[in-house]
């Protein structure tokens, strides 16, 4: 009998499903057993081909060569992890491998990266598909145990390849025309451009905001409560007319007022949702100030490497109906200090109370809502972040299965010499889910008497209030979530509308990656909390098309790639409109020039500029070694330098970020002796050398293992 081969997103999750299928036997880029072997990607393993592996002629950026369309999109591997793509070939060749279980991350990236990897290598061996949410021992054996064919998933492939390819057709062709149309480095893609765009009109109606005086007149009655003056409707209650606010309070001072309606409401208030990825991101955003990003790293860690809770990487805010059990050991897993004061008094009521806010399978879509997995956590082990985001995520789980929050408001209208005024108060009958949460404001109303119809209350005193209107908030990287989230209320097309209510800009899983990029791309900056544009970022928006900043176009993207993913479209047709919408962009890009005057200049190429760097590319022998946030790359990359030194390309042997000193001591040196690293496979601590690869940026030499004595 054959083997499989499993083939994991990380190595990480390699190591879990191993110790699951009892695979102990070390190897270099994989583990094997009796029955299976495991190995895994790091992440992408392949990309798409840059447009000089068509022709050498695309090396040079020329405006008169685009649209760049070719026939057939190639793949090609990433240089620095060609290595590990080796090992996954040989084993796929192996002849006592009888078949492949793809076990990448259960999503539409997670299957194009195994597809691409199957495509690449040109492996014709059949596949099933792992697909798990969480990474417990119990989680992973479930998941083995119902396997699915591979090509049930070839929609969502289909969907994943498209999104994929018309991302590169847009980004190439329409960063190199704007590029050469205006003469500087402009980045445009899909999905980072109406992003920007929002923050960019933001900022305008900001800018254009012009501030107005109004007045708010108060009716101070006996017994210490207060009405406020309104026109024709209760929210109407701004008076932009000063000598009028000063007539209605000459006018109603010590006069009586009349009780013209009472009304009183029961008001209930049902839990919050459980957690998706974009809303523990804004949570995380408000309440510690974490990027989006690291809210993002921090909930992969905890789900990764932590086992304590599902798959993050999730749009869904429900859980499937063959989740009850799992529910109910999870509730009883975390029951200890200090969730257990929160979670007893739902024990003490018998079995927990499922309703349609929890239980939806027709809202679960490829994965459920993010919850604690049924193991026992041991806080104490996690960092002070991990505990943060795991705090959110465990008291959102146990606050979905308690009572309403119930509250009865009452609202007075009174008539005061022939004026309409309105107080309000409310009064909480009952906690409920806000019982695990800090009071907020208004928690905190004004008590209100006991009055009826016809009831007569003297005013003793007016309140005059000046204030002025006040402009939107630039956005925080909250607000911007929800923004992108909720992308569909920027178009009135109510059929994208609705698609982008599905989708909006990007996915849970991408949106962080987005506004990194718009930062890293200069295209705007945080100022505090805040989000807000450069001014290379407003002049971009001012000279790209409506169609490339709307979210119309976005909406109808999503909606074609929905359809693709659901079988209701074929791949070439969506793509046959995205190759006609790139000859639009190119085409739009030449009416740019001169629109306006960007301030970044690229270096002419016969005049030599003094840049002290890091020190001298390796490769060209002519550029300087710069820094970015995520790479070291040489300046003269504009002549088409490609050597670049990723920050996290030792990530796998331990290394987070490659830093300054090391890159300086290599350009002066060429190696560093005595490097520490760790063993990926082992996570033995080694000594290498670490040298410059003019195609990888780095490589690690004669790697020993530190005796452990």
């Amino acid at each position: 009998m054959g083997k499989k081969l499993v083939l994991a997103e990380k190595p990480s999750v390699a190591r879990d499903i191993a110790k699951v299928l009892k695979c102990s036997l070390k190897r270099d880029g994989y583990i094997e057993g009796e029955n299976y072997i495991i190995t895994w990607a790091v992440g992408h393993l392949i990309t798409l081909a840059e447009p000089d592996d068509y022709d050498e002629k695309f090396k040079k950026w020329r405006y008169n060569q685009l649209p760049i369309i070719p026939e057939n999109i190639q793949l090609k591997p990433y240089p620095n992890t060609e290595k590990q793509l080796k090992i996954i070939q040989k084993l796929l060749g192996r002849n006592d491998v009888e078949s492949i279980i793809c076990a990448t991350d259960s999503g539409r990236e997670g299957e194009l990266i195994f597809r691409y990897i199957y495509d690449y290598i040109g492996c014709k061996k059949d596949f099933s598909r792992l697909w798990i949410s969480s990474m417990t021992d119990v989680a992973i054996n479930e998941g083995f145990s119902k396997l699915k064919d591979g090509h049930e998933y070839d929609n969502l492939y289909y969907s994943a390849k498209c999104r994929s390819e018309a991302d590169w057709l847009v980004g190439i062709n329409a960063t190199r025309a704007y590029t050469t149309v205006n003469n500087v480095l402009l980045s445009i893609g899909r999905v980072q451009t109406p992003t920007l765009a929002l923050i960019v009109n933001r900022n305008n109606e900001i800018d254009n905001f012009v501030p107005k005086d109004y007045v708010e007149v108060y009716a101070v009655f006996e017994d210490n409560f207060r009405a406020i003056w309104f026109n024709e409707k209760p929210s109407d209650t701004k008076i932009f007319d000063k000598q009028k606010a000063e007539q209605i309070v000459n006018k109603i001072v010590d006069k009586d007022g009349v009780v013209k309606e009472v009304n009183k409401k029961l008001k209930k208030m049902p839990p919050p949702l459980l957690y998706d990825l974009t809303e523990l991101q804004r949570d995380g955003n408000k309440k510690y100030g974490y990027t989006a990003k690291k809210v993002l790293d921090i909930a992969q860690n905890l789900y990764e490497k932590r086992k304590l809770v599902t798959y993050p990487r999730t749009d869904s805010r429900y859980l499937s109906d063959d989740m009850k059990q799992k529910v109910k050991s999870t509730m009883k897993k975390i029951n200890i200090p200090p969730y257990n004061k929160a979670i007893e008094p739902l024990l003490a009521k018998g079995q927990l109370k499922f309703n349609k806010r929890i239980i939806n399978n027709s809202k679960v879509t490829d994965h459920h809502a993010i919850i604690p997995t049924d193991v026992v956590p041991r806080i104490n082990n996690l960092s002070k972040d991990e505990l943060n985001i795991y705090n959110l995520i465990v008291k959102r789980f146990i606050s979905v299965f308690y009572d309403y929050y119930k509250y009865e408001t009452t609202e007075i209208i009174f008539d005061i010499e022939g004026e309409s005024f309105i107080s309000s108060g409310k009064v909480i009958v009952d906690k409920g889910w806000k019982a695990l949460y800090t009071a907020t404001k208004d928690d905190k109303e004004q008590i209100m008497p006991k009055l009826k119809k016809g009831d007569i209350k003297k005013v003793v005193d007016t309140e005059k209030l000046n204030k002025q209107t006040t402009p939107p908030k630039p956005y925080t990287e909250s607000s911007l979530l929800s923004a992108m989230e909720n992308a569909g209320r920027f178009t009135d097309d109510e059929v994208l509308k609705e698609h982008l209510k599905e989708s909006g800009f990007g996915t849970p899983a991408t949106r962080a990656g987005i506004i990194e990029r718009l930062i890293q791309v200069e295209y705007i900056k945080r100022k505090g909390k805040t989000l807000i544009p450069t001014k290379k970022g407003c002049q971009l928006i001012k000279i790209i098309p409506e169609e490339l900043k709307s979210p119309e176009t976005t909406g109808k993207w999503e909606k074609g790639l929905t359809s693709i993913n659901k079988g209701n479209m074929e791949s070439n047709r969506f793509m046959g409109s995205i190759k006609r919408f790139v000859v639009y962009l190119v085409n739009s890009a030449s009416k740019s020039k001169g629109k306006v005057a960007f301030e970044q200049k690229p270096i002419p190429e016969n005049k030599k500029v003094k840049l002290k760097g890091l020190g001298t590319c390796p490769v060209c022998k002519k550029g300087k070694i710069l820094e970015n946030s995520k790479a070291y790359y040489c300046s003269d990359w504009r002549n088409n330098c490609k050597y670049k030194i990723w920050k996290n390309t030792l990530e796998r042997y331990g290394k987070k970020d490659i830093t300054k000193e090391c890159i300086e001591q290599l350009m002066k040196e060429g190696k560093i002796e005595n490097f520490n690293v760790t063993l990926p496979q082992t996570g033995e601590k080694c000594i290498a050398t670490l040298v410059i690869n003019n195609n990888t940026g780095l490589e690690l030499q004669n790697i020993k293992r530190i005796s452990q004595e």
